[in-house]
């Protein structure tokens, strides 16, 4: 059976018959979405406005939480008719979620598991997520493969850190994954080892795409190019990265050791599968499942072209709603049409999470970039980590080659007093290795001091 009969079969006949086993409408979905992403601007709007008045109901008939919220705050769900009147609702934070556990699951729902994030910036967040969630976030990704020419059941290999897929390898699992012709990869250790095993790894599948962290995807680039190891006539024709800040440097790494095109996408498991890049290089929003607002430190809604956190609603969240939920990142949107002709909202940039920004000593706040700068091109550095534990005290981790001269410590501090201060102590520590957080990714800025609370008129958002 030749490669692309064999996809056809696994995308049309063998992934849905395993959905509809785990009750899942990814497939009904999917076909939907592919539809409604054609929809004029306008048309897919009022389309939307439906969708979140009939969701917003049935929070308010049957999540306790919403029930009294509503009634607390003189929302009416039946008179929705658009974005501005979810604004009169207040956020749904990590905190509040910690607090009503049990009042925010629907009284109705269905059977729900308990997920949790990674965590990386302090406790992790613990949630539930029932099956019309799990299908309509698998929809929107099989979507947005399907835009760049590679479906389910072409070959691929996923780089990923996450414990909830790494500590279920078992043999259902392992099975399903060979019938998809898809290969897990953990991206927790990265030593030579690995890597070169990584490398085996794709030079014997030779992979359609790869899905994974950008940092792990581009260290793996870095390794077969240390290592003289061709990848760039494989046959990959596109990388999705996920889950990071994708930094222009990564993408250029990828895309020429690769020999393949980038897709950007952006969600999380607790926000859902929220946008993916097109061909033509834009970020488009789910937005037929997710309503996204962008507010600024004090929760005012911002128009399209500013920067401020992305708020997000899940439509499909019916179990345990997310609405109004303040991801904690940065991010910009846009109103331009896309010239690929879908209607679908553009999501212009994601700037990262809050604590990817730093704080000055005056209080300006800027993003991680302004420091990465400082050390990226200087010869000799493998790789870093910054640290901001306070205003006037940043840490920086370095993972050194031979050729690293070490008379470029004075060089950084200089650098990042430039932008921090020159009060501001700045702590070199060369190691050998910077292990990636519990979830697999890798942060190169990571900020204790609250940003929100140094902003001033002049500061960065």
């Amino acid at each position: 059976m030749s490669h692309d009969v064999y996809t056809k079969l696994v995308s049309s006949v063998l992934f849905p018959i395993h959905e509809r086993l785990k009750g899942h409408d990814s497939t009904a979905v999917r076909s939907l979405i592919e539809t409604t992403q054609w929809y004029s601007k306008e048309r897919l709007e009022e389309w939307c406005i439906e969708r979140m008045r009939k969701f917003l109901v049935q929070a308010g008939h049957k999540v306790p939480y919403y029930r009294q919220l509503f009634e607390d705050t003189g929302f009416d769900p039946h008179n929705y008719a658009s974005g501005a009147d979810l604004a009169s609702l207040p956020f749904l934070t990590k905190e509040v979620i910690r607090s009503n556990m049990e009042y925010l699951l629907a009284e109705n729902a269905g059977k729900v598991n308990r997920f949790n994030t990674g965590g990386s910036t302090g406790e992790p967040l613990i949630f539930y997520l029932g099956k019309e969630r799990v299908s309509h976030d698998v929809a929107a990704k099989w979507r947005a493969t399907r835009w760049w020419g590679v479906d389910i059941g072409d070959p691929e290999i996923v780089v990923w850190g996450s414990p909830v897929e790494l500590g279920a390898q078992d043999r259902f699992r392992s099975v399903r994954d060979k019938v998809l012709r898809t290969e897990l990869l953990p991206a927790f250790e990265m030593s030579p080892g690995k890597l070169d095993r990584f490398l085996q790894s794709i030079l014997q599948r030779k992979p359609k795409m790869l899905f994974g962290y950008p940092s792990a995807l581009s260290h793996i680039a870095r390794h077969a190019r240390h290592r003289n190891v061709r990848l760039d006539n494989q046959g990959i024709q596109v990388a999705f990265v996920t889950a990071e800040r994708l930094y222009d440097e990564q993408r250029a790494l990828i895309s020429d050791v690769f020999g393949c095109r980038v897709a950007n996408g952006y969600g999380g498991r607790d926000a859902g599968f929220i946008a993916h890049e097109c061909q033509q290089g834009n970020m488009h929003i789910t937005v037929e499942d997710i309503y996204v607002e962008v507010v600024d430190a004090e929760g005012k809604l911002l128009p399209a072209g500013e920067s401020g956190e992305l708020v997000i609603t899940h439509m499909a969240s019916s179990d345990f709603p997310f609405i109004r939920y303040r991801t904690g990142d940065v991010g910009v949107l846009d109103n331009h049409p896309c010239p690929c002709g879908r209607g679908l909202t553009i999501l212009r940039e994601i700037q990262g999470r809050t604590t990817d920004f730093v704080v000055a000593l005056d209080g300006t706040v800027m993003h991680g970039l302004a420091l990465i700068y400082v050390i990226r091109d200087i010869p000799g550095i493998k790789t870093f980590k910054i640290i901001q534990e306070t205003l006037d005290r940043t840490r920086i981790l370095l993972v050194t080659e031979d050729e690293f001269d070490s008379n470029m410590h004075e060089v950084i501090r200089e650098g990042f007093r430039n932008r921090l201060g020159s009060g501001v102590t700045i702590e070199i520590e060369r190691v050998k290795e910077i292990a990636a957080e519990a979830s697999g990714k890798f942060r190169y800025v990571m900020s204790h001091v609250d940003a929100s609370a140094s902003m001033r008129p002049g500061s960065y958002w």
